[in-house]
């Protein structure tokens, strides 16, 4: 059976963002994340992101080349960099068709 983590491309990066206590937003620091989100698109490293609409805090998606380059992305967030915003980082394999759902389909 062929370890499916040995293919990089069935793996991405989870970025969960949760507010810190006694921080918010202003719209300064919501455009220079939209701008780094834009930057990340362009870059081809964003797959996917967006707010929770039933708990505060929301993901991003991203493809990078292992786990040190996803966190170097993650802490390069103007959340993240201003402290208004933490994050906790997942490395996360896809099942799929495409690798035989983990090679257990």
């Amino acid at each position: 059976m062929e370890n499916s983590t040995e293919n990089q491309s069935f793996v991405k990066y989870v970025i969960l963002l949760s507010m810190n206590p006694g921080r918010s937003f202003n719209e300064e620091l919501i455009r220079s994340h939209v701008a780094y989100l834009r930057e990340l698109q362009s870059m081809g490293k964003l797959v996917m992101c967006g707010p929770f609409v039933d708990v505060p805090g929301g993901m991003l998606i991203i493809q990078a080349a292992d786990l040190e380059e996803a966190k170097a992305l993650a802490e390069r967030d103007p959340f993240v960099k201003s402290g208004t915003e933490n994050y906790e980082l997942r490395a996360w394999e896809i099942s799929c068709e495409a690798n035989n759902h983990l090679g257990m389909g």
